[in-house]
């Protein structure tokens, strides 16, 4: 009697969880992501803005930023904090960027730390992500080496391409460049917002 009153105990809170929505069952559902880079990240606070995007469609995720002014993806490695952050397993995604990396020092940076990077973040549970920027409008005739070694980056070591950048030079190509903030070169509110949705939909394409 009493093995068969465990039983049904068990299948009814079987049952139940099975009816509770996945917080209330005690699953966390929630998706953290680390965005690492400079001030391309910072300004307009892009994280926040990954945020409101994913509550779009319902999803609530948990995000954390290591941005600091110039600085490429070597500085962060060669000052550790990065890999401190990363160890602690918290995060589900690393979406990292630099400048504009369309010349062969920018590129080299980009291939030579991309198997560090990605094996740091496989090693601790995370799925590295590669933010596509854009060029200053000054240096504008460059966008197509942003482009394509960005790309490089990312196949080298199959890590999540973001391409803003692509998007963004289809609608300035059109001579809209609503995109640029004041100073030709930091994204406009505007700018950041389609950075968002398209690091959004890159890290999470099933939304």
């Amino acid at each position: 009697m009493i093995r068969l009153l465990c039983f049904l105990v068990l299948i009814s809170c079987s049952r139940l969880e099975q009816l509770l929505p996945p917080e209330a069952a005690g699953s966390d559902s929630t998706i953290s992501v680390l965005l690492v880079g400079n001030s391309l990240t910072y300004t307009n606070n892009l994280p926040e803005l990954i945020k409101k995007e994913a509550l779009l469609f319902g999803v609530e995720i948990r995000t954390e930023m290591l941005a600091l002014p110039n600085y490429a993806i070597p500085d962060h490695l060669s000052d550790g904090k990065l890999q401190r952050l990363i160890k602690k397993g918290d995060f589900d995604f690393v979406v990292a960027q630099q400048g504009p990396s369309s010349q062969a020092d920018g590129r080299q940076m980009l291939l030579d730390t991309a198997p560090v990077l990605d094996e740091l973040c496989k090693k601790h549970g995370a799925r590295l992500a590669y933010f596509m920027v854009w060029p200053s409008r000054q240096y504008y005739q460059t966008f197509d080496g942003v482009i394509t070694n960005y790309t490089a980056a990312a196949k080298s070591v199959n890590a999540i391409l973001c391409p803003v950048g692509v998007q963004w030079k289809e609608v300035t190509d059109t001579g809209d460049f609503s995109y640029y903030g004041l100073d030709g070169f930091h994204p406009s509110q505007k700018g950041s917002e389609l950075a968002a949705k398209i690091i959004w939909e890159s890290i999470h394409p099933n939304n």
